[in-house]
Order: C-alpha cells, then structure tokens, then sequence
C-alpha cells in the first residue's frame, strides 16, 4: 500500500492550477476573472439562477461578500440579476452569455495546453496520470464535502429584496 504524502501533493496542485490558468488566460486572450467569481461563475451552469444567499450558502461564503462578487460581476457583464419568478421582491443571478463564452474559451484552451504537455511525458507518466483523473475528482469531492455550510439563514440579504 503506498501512502500519499499530502504536503507534497497539495504543493503540486496550487502551482499547476494557476499555471494552467495563466497560459489558458493567455493563449486566449482572456481577461483575469478573480477565483472567487470563477467559483460563483461555476456554481451556475447554463440556464440556472439562483439568489445570492443560496450561493453563499453553495460556496461557504457569507452573503455580503457573494453581494460584493456578484455587484462587480454584474458591472463586468459576468451575471445578471432578474426578479426570482416566485417572489419578484428577490432576485437571482444567472450566468451570462459572455461569462458561458470565456469559459468555454478557457475551458478549450486549458485542455489543449494540457494534452499538448501530456503528449511530452512518457507512456508510463500518461498512464499514471490517466489512472490519476478518478482520483483527483474523488479528491476534490471530498475536500468538498468536508467544507460543506450549515444550513442557510433564514433572513434574506438586503440586495436580494426590491
């Protein structure tokens, strides 16, 4: 049984990931979207809304600071905010077009930088990287579920209501 050595690991992972968004970034010519956004932005696929307190809860965030992300989103044309069709004194925020647009952008250009370096490394590090994919999500998923919120609070945020 081989043990993993965490530090080492989540020393890989950071480094990667922002380089892998760095040259996503630029071989497309994208704009820099904070992490913070990038998060509220994947917590909406298309053709999904949601109040800014059910996204704070969502992403473990309080709401004030999801009001602020989401109020600079908008400015940035990232969301938008429609009254909520059940109560039209809250809204919800969906994912725009241009935000869908950058991120499938990001999304091809990420995968192409990554299977042009794949195709650098050996058959044996192609394998262990494919054999690796699984382990990651399932990595990531429970790093999710032990950072999961309690329940949301009750009273809504002040920038949800008209």
């Amino acid at each position: 049984m081989s043990t993993v050595d965490a530090a080492r690991l989540a020393a890989v992972i950071s480094p990667l990931r922002r380089t892998l968004l760095a040259a996503a970034r630029a071989a497309e010519r994208l704009p820099e979207i904070p992490d913070a956004q990038i998060e509220i932005i994947r917590a909406l696929p298309s053709g999904t809304a949601a109040t800014p307190s059910e996204l704070a809860h969502r992403l473990g965030l309080s709401r004030p600071t999801v009001s602020n992300l989401l109020r600079a989103m908008e400015s940035a044309g990232l969301v938008t905010r429609r009254p909520r069709p059940a109560d039209r004194r809250q809204v919800q925020v969906a994912v725009s077009a241009k935000a869908l647009d950058l991120f499938a952008r990001f999304d091809r250009a990420g995968a192409a930088l990554v299977a042009d370096a794949v195709a650098t490394l050996s058959a044996a590090d192609r394998d262990a990287l494919a054999g690796a994919v699984g382990a990651l999500e399932r990595l990531r998923d429970a790093i999710t579920a032990g950072r999961q919120p309690g329940p949301p609070h009750p009273d809504p945020d002040p920038e949800e209501t008209r």
